[in-house]
């Protein structure tokens, strides 16, 4: 029952690391000298999926944190689009990524886009309770 879960979740154990790591603004390098490993084995673990128990808790204890927390944080789409697009700084433009069957080119214009629909949406609201305050007096 327990791996059903597991397979459910959208973890990453990983990336759960590299979230906690750059949360507390420690570098590779350091988190590698405090656990006693190279900083390519460190790079190595953020990129699996699944690490084992005893490896989760040695993160877990360098980081501060419950092990729990690196096992069941759950990857959040937004952060990992936002993650894996990074500036190409030759031609000043985003690289191309894929959100269902569109392929955006710059995903700065489509966040700017969904932050002007939501902003609509909140004014909206603010008419409508500014509307319902004015019929109650």
């Amino acid at each position: 029952m327990e791996t059903k879960e597991q397979k459910l979740k959208n973890t990453h154990h990983g990336h759960a690391i590299k979230r906690f790591r750059h949360t507390l603004g420690i570098k590779q390098e350091a988190l590698a000298a405090e656990m006693g490993l190279s900083q390519a084995l460190i790079s190595t673990y953020e990129q699996r999926k699944v690490l084992n128990d005893e490896v989760i808790e040695r993160f877990a204890k360098a980081l501060n944190v419950a092990p729990e927390l690196i096992k069941d944080l759950e990857e959040d789409p937004v952060t990992v689009i936002i993650e894996n697009n990074k500036l190409d700084n030759n031609s000043g433009s985003a690289y191309n990524y894929i959100a269902g069957d569109n392929i955006i080119n710059n995903p700065i214009d489509k966040i700017a886009e969904l932050f002007e629909r939501l902003l609509e949406k909140e004014q909206e609201k603010i008419v409508l309770l500014e509307k319902l305050l004015g019929e109650k007096k």
